[in-house]
């Protein structure tokens, strides 16, 4: 009896496993990487890439993998992690000869069925060169600066809502109340009112669930760009799918606002501005009616929708870091209490405090850099192809078109320039010499992008935290209720140069009054879920596997 044949599917089945099988051996060997160490099966295939991402933890494993490989690893069959910090100027140079990878455009808008790359997203240095021409202007400092009443009217409702709360005796949300406070501050500056967040409570009209499904699909599909362009990306998707500005709540809600504040064609052409104000879509809007050639309307959209997209997450990010590191180290939260309390005894302190002010507490701002350097916005490796020419890297050569890169959570704990790197010590930043604290700051500054990719938007972010921090520790006493439970953290990716990175906790608190010699009452503690997106440009909807973190805090109010 002769033996069965194998059937059609089989023999296809095969054909499929065997082409992967070549592929998968393709990509170990084409590259002329097999020199350069790391996980094993990531130099057959990106699946080890997109599943170290997708489980959240790539930041930490990043830093394990140099400590166990050296200064260069394969993560993928054609993608080399550097940690060698004397390459940050050259892959992130002025001139770009490094350019940026497929991973970017992935985040771009679409309006009127056509992708609109911003600055964050375009790969081309040139058109990145103009495009940042029409907008450098507004954020720079004094122009942001300009905008400090507008901060300090987010500040105050902050701590309106905050002493609500206190005096109804109620639990209070602080990280999601953070998260509105960054919101209705890019609202103020972007287009001279509030989103709405903290007035409301809430989360308005979606928008912080947008961002987070955005971002979490970018991130996830920036580790196979292909993927995108099977999804997303397909050509098909645009033609059957409803328009974006119909369905993303940023876009809509962007549209929504011009319109609240200028009018627009039925075809979507801005054709009346207000007089020139201080926020940004008054002033490119008056460039616009002045001069069509050099802002178009959609120009001031793409811009605009990029700040509203990327302006909260990583200010969220690094303001709860700072709130959690404090909380965690006890004699750095009595040290810098103390010193805003002297500052404001001397009169050095207005009602609510000005960024002038703020300058005059050097530990706050050893707090600040501390707190953003050991809890980074940018999670991931800040992508970039090797030009034509090709590099040499530590004795291994990289030809044209390898991806490489740096995560700055790898630099951030380089042991080199940050001795104990693991530990939250503000004062590093001040006792530092001149020489190392100029190497500190070259590797702390890579936390924002760099060269001309540096965060444009990274300048208002330290302006809102420099000024909110010692409002609210003035004003109120923050401590942790669990002080055994660690938070856990789950990365995926960001935007405008800054990660996203997702920090799902557990709160136990309550703000309750306090008199001036007030000390911490044994009051009985309410408990709630909070699930906080933390976030520098950013935030994701981490799935059922990020639900990890478990941290309290106990937050008292003072008069």
């Amino acid at each position: 009896m002769a033996p069965p044949q194998p059937s059609i599917g089989e023999l296809s089945l095969l054909a499929i496993l065997v082409v992967m099988v070549l592929i998968a051996v393709r990509n170990k060997f084409q590259s002329r990487l097999n020199s350069i160490p790391g996980p094993p099966i990531a130099a057959y295939t990106k699946l080890w890439r997109l599943y170290n991402v997708w489980k959240g933890s790539a930041h930490l494993d990043a830093i394990k993998l140099h400590k166990k490989y050296g200064d260069l690893v394969r993560i993928a069959p054609n993608v080399v992690s550097v940690a060698d910090p004397k390459w940050i100027t050259v892959f992130y140079g002025v001139k770009e000869d490094y350019t940026k990878t497929a991973f970017y455009p992935i985040q771009s808008i679409s309006w009127k069925r056509r992708v609109e790359l911003n600055l964050f997203s375009t790969r081309d240095p040139e058109h990145h060169r103009i495009e940042k021409r029409k907008v450098g202007n507004a954020y720079s400092f004094p122009k942001l600066l300009e905008s400090e009443d507008a901060i300090d009217s987010c500040i105050g409702l902050f701590m309106d809502k905050l002493d609500a709360f206190a005096n109804r005796d109620e639990s209070v949300d602080l990280s999601v109340w953070l998260q509105y406070y960054a919101f209705d501050v890019v609202g103020e500056v972007t287009f001279a009112s509030k989103l709405g967040f903290l007035d409301q409570g809430k989360d308005v009209d979606g928008m912080i669930k947008a961002i987070e499904g955005m971002l979490t699909y970018a991130s996830l599909c920036g580790q196979v760009p292909e993927l995108h362009s099977l999804l997303l990306g397909n050509p098909l998707f645009t033609k059957v799918m409803p328009a974006m500005e119909t369905w993303n709540q940023v876009l809509v809600f962007t549209l929504k606002a011009i319109n609240n504040r200028a009018s627009i064609q039925h075809n979507g052409e801005l054709i009346n501005a207000d007089h020139e104000g201080r926020d940004m879509l008054s002033r490119w809007a008056c460039v616009k009616s002045s001069n069509p050639d050099k802002m178009s309307t959609r120009d001031i959209v793409v811009h605009l929708s990029g700040n509203v997209f990327a302006g909260s997450d990583t200010t969220a990010i690094a303001l709860r870091a700072v709130i959690y590191f404090l909380c965690r180290n006890p004699d750095c939260m009595r040290k810098l209490v103390g010193d805003i309390d002297a500052a404001d005894r001397e009169g050095k302190l207005s009602r609510l405090i000005t960024y002038k002010e703020t300058c005059q507490l050097p530990y706050l701002n050893g707090v600040l850099k501390e707190s953003i350097r050991l809890h980074s916005s940018v999670g991931l490796l800040m992508e970039r192809h090797v030009p034509k020419q090709g590099v040499e890297i530590n004795g291994h050569y990289l030809k044209a078109g390898t991806i490489v890169g740096i995560n700055p959570w790898v630099t951030n704990h380089n042991e080199d320039v940050f001795p104990q790197a693991s530990s939250f010590k503000p004062e590093r930043w001040l006792e530092a010499s001149r020489g190392q604290l100029r190497g500190m700051d070259d590797l702390w500054e890579l936390n924002f992008g760099g060269g001309s990719r540096k965060c444009i938007g990274r300048q208002i972010s330290w302006i809102e935290m420099m000024k909110v921090i010692p409002e609210l520790l003035r004003r109120y006493d923050v401590e942790l209720t669990h002080s055994e439970k660690e938070w856990r953290v789950v990365n995926h990716c960001p935007l405008g140069s800054l990660c996203v990175i997702y920090l799902c906790e557990l709160w136990w608190g309550e703000i309750m009054e306090k008199s001036p010699d007030f000390r911490p009452s044994s009051s009985r503690l309410h408990s709630f879920f909070v699930y906080t997106i933390i976030i520098i440009y950013s935030g994701f909807p981490p799935s059922n596997h990020g639900f990890r973190g478990v941290v309290g805090y106990h937050v008292s109010l003072t008069h």
